[in-house]
């Protein structure tokens, strides 16, 4: 380094040196995030609804500001509609209706829709099936047309049957492979008996005897207009969507209505165990029916839901699996279905601790009935579920899945808008109040899949065994 360039850095360091001693010192780091801001309201844009003349109910919504669209018919059929010996036939049915047409191949289907930058795709639910998807808002209307072909004319082409049937059988042997599917069978089937809700799994050799005349009668007998719900929302001219809707689905056949036994679930306090010799881990299943979501309490049980086992930061997380470490992701639910309801624990815990696992959960519950939570833990858990929810509705599929919310269990129209309102009214008391009302833990059925000679002795005091 020659003698002028040291000169020349020298007299930069020294004039640099007095603006680097006033500079003021950075702020610390904050050792306590920011509180939450207040809840902000939700509001969903009222739609535009009518009626076909042969029942099709149908709503609009204008949301968002992106050239989209979503269309989404649902119809009153799926798997509660199935009968003892038809376990998955709805799964088949809609299997084979994205096969083509009378007018159209499946792959006409895949190439028109891709050209309006969406796809048609069938999802089989308990209490409906849903048809749809998402296209560039200009080809709104055409995409209604071809909804309305792959419904009202399915072909049914005898020539892809075995192979769909295949693929079930294999999602079936998938599925059995899971200790969750295993347990999720078994409690089903404990609460519900011989009704629709609980039957999970098929046998290979149902699947394998389904004909196309079961499959064109399960369709003629659950598919119509008049059990239907179209849904578009998002961007699109309204009176262009509602001629081409009107158009394309107004010679549909109305169909017969939609009727299903209401079921009658029944639980009581005792140990189903299944035997997975060698397994490092149990899986557990621990509920018991409650309210289904047309009661005044159900949005206090979702609070109370959440603070127990629902949310990462619940109790029954953070003490099995945070505190104690017997398991990894641990949840508790409030499942539901038309005018059905069940909450139930689910985990995944080593095998050496099952039966201290079922302590400390059952131990949560008694511990949240005897004494309400304290207002600074409710209130995360109350921020974090409005949060939440207006996140997941933020969207023209969230939009889409509330209002078939809203209509499959009856519930009024400014549901989704006063959501938010009723979960910060929740006070202490109330999650108390509906933990001891609606979950009734000395009934609860308990289902165990894992090493039935190493947890039998870890599980006996938390009721009668039985055995698969």
């Amino acid at each position: 380094m020659t003698k002028r360039l040291i000169l020349i850095l020298a007299a930069v360091a020294l004039s640099v040196a007095p603006a680097l001693a006033q500079a003021p010192q950075a702020a610390p780091f904050p050792s306590q995030p920011p509180k939450p801001g207040a809840p902000r309201d939700f509001r969903v844009p009222e739609p535009k609804r009518f009626t076909l003349g042969n029942g099709l109910q149908v709503a609009l919504i204008q949301w968002g500001n992106m050239p989209k669209v979503r269309l989404t018919l649902s119809v009153r059929t799926g798997n509660a509609f199935e009968k003892g010996n038809e376990v998955w036939l709805a799964d088949l049915t809609a299997d084979l209706m994205r096969e083509g047409t009378a007018t159209r191949t499946a792959t006409d289907i895949s190439k028109q829709a891709a050209h309006m930058g969406g796809s048609v795709d069938i999802s089989v639910g308990g209490d409906s099936t849903t048809i749809g998807g998402d296209v560039l808002s200009e080809f709104g209307p055409q995409y209604a047309a071809l909804v309305a072909d792959v419904v009202r004319n399915p072909k049914f082409p005898a020539s892809e049957l075995d192979r769909l049937k295949a693929n079930l059988s294999r999602n079936l042997a998938v599925s059995l492979s899971q200790p969750q599917q295993v347990a999720l069978q078994k409690f089903r089937a404990v609460l519900y008996g011989d009704h629709p809700y609980g039957r999970v799994f098929p046998t290979t050799d149902m699947i394998q005897g389904y004909t196309l005349e079961q499959i064109s009668q399960f369709y003629g007998s659950t598919y119509g207009a008049g059990r239907g719900r179209l849904y578009v929302v998002g961007t699109f001219d309204a009176t262009a969507m509602e001629s081409s809707i009107r158009t394309a689905f107004e010679g549909w056949t109305k169909g017969t209505p939609a009727t299903t036994q209401p079921p009658k679930p029944a639980s009581s306090r005792a140990v189903h165990l299944i035997d997975r010799p060698g397994a490092p881990q149990s899986t557990i299943i621990l509920g018991m029916p409650t309210i289904n979501p047309s009661s005044d309490d159900f949005v206090a049980l979702t609070v109370m839901d959440a603070l127990l086992g629902g949310a990462f930061a619940s109790r029954i997380t953070k003490n099995i699996r945070e505190d104690k470490g017997y398991t990894y992701s641990p949840y508790s639910e409030v499942s539901t279905r038309y005018r059905d309801a069940y909450w139930a624990e689910n985990a995944d815990v080593t095998t050496a601790q099952t039966g201290l696992s079922l302590k400390e959960i059952l131990g949560e519950i008694d511990r949240l009935q005897a004494t309400p939570p304290d207002a600074k833990e409710l209130a995360g858990i109350k921020n974090y579920l409005g949060g939440t929810y207006i996140l997941q509705n933020s969207s023209r599929g969230g939009i889409t899945a509330q209002l078939q919310y809203i209509d499959l269990h009856g519930l009024p129209p400014t549901y989704p808008n006063t959501y938010v309102k009723k979960v910060f009214e929740v006070t202490p008391q109330k999650v108390t109040e509906v933990a001891m009302k609606y979950l009734q833990d000395d009934q609860a059925t308990i289902v165990i899949v894992g090493d039935r000679k190493v947890i039998e002795d870890q599980v006996k005091g938390f009721g009668k065994i039985v055995e698969k």
